[in-house]
């Protein structure tokens, strides 16, 4: 199958991706993030737009927030809804979420979704995040943590067994220990210069009708799988793929097919020095 084009992939994400899995975790956010009355805030990682714009909206034209993304794709359908709904300014930029251009000490809030970073940019991304906050300020950062995925990663480790590709075995290994513990969250937080933090995790399961359904899902297809399956020789990747796809439709036994994640938010605020 050709990969999809960045244009392509964008609509996937807004019609498919952010309706359900971004979902969750912005209601996380909701949840514990409690808006500044004024000033400036900054969202790493906004996607398409969504929940960045309805967090504009919900706060008024006394905050105002900067969207970043590394999609110009993304970023031209959040400025299209911005442009649309938000009554105040609000600006989309491009970045790379690791390296930000950004000053130092700017933002009074800054939101991060790293749901769909790979997690070995994590730290780097939240160093990031930190970094640009105003000192004072709130910074958190949503993402899954470890022991998520873990039915797939199950299935994943059996095809390549089944497939003799025995040298890739230990990459699923890598997958599993890359996803950051809660405490190792706290502790990366505490080291890029947060203080006053705390953590609040929720189990979310996606839930598949039948093996077809959950690898053709844009949300698997389009962008987890390719992280999943990226350490494999791109001509065996296919062959994994339907084995996945078999072994799952032999362990549901014509049932669903759940994914569970642990959606972790991880909050605090930067550091004052005297």
């Amino acid at each position: 199958m050709p990969s999809k084009t960045n244009k392509e992939l964008a609509f996937l994400h807004e019609l498919f991706v952010a309706t359900d899995w971004g979902e969750r975790f912005a209601e996380l956010i909701d949840e514990h993030i409690k808006l500044p009355k004024a000033g400036r805030a900054l969202y790493v990682a906004s996607g398409t737009g969504g929940h960045a714009i309805a967090l504009q909206e919900r706060a008024g034209a006394k905050l105002s927030f900067l969207g970043l993304d590394e999609s110009e794709e993304n970023l031209e359908l959040a400025r299209l809804k911005a442009k649309a709904t938000v009554k105040t300014s609000m600006e989309f930029r491009k970045e790379k979420l690791d390296r930000l251009t950004l000053e130092d000490n700017q933002f009074n809030l800054v939101i991060g979704d790293g749901s769909l970073v790979h997690s070995e940019r994590i730290p780097e991304m939240l160093e990031e995040m930190v970094r640009v906050a105003a000192p004072g300020g709130a910074v958190a950062l949503a993402l899954p943590t470890f022991s998520s995925f873990g039915e797939f990663f199950s299935i994943y480790w059996e095809a390549l067994h089944n497939l003799g590709l025995l040298d890739h075995e230990r990459d699923v290994e890598t997958l599993i220990t890359v996803l950051p513990a809660v405490s190792r969250l706290e502790e990366l937080a505490e080291q890029a210069g947060l203080e006053n933090i705390t953590s609040t995790t929720k189990v979310e399961e996606f839930d598949f009708d039948s093996a077809e359904k959950f690898l053709s899902e844009p949300l698997v297809a389009d962008f987890l799988m390719p992280i999943w399956l990226e350490t494999l020789p791109a001509d065996s990747r296919q062959n994994v793929i339907d084995e996945i796809g078999r072994l799952v439709n032999e362990e549901s036994h014509g049932l669903e097919f759940a994914l569970t994640i642990k959606a972790t938010l991880v909050m605090g605020e930067k550091a004052i020095l005297n």
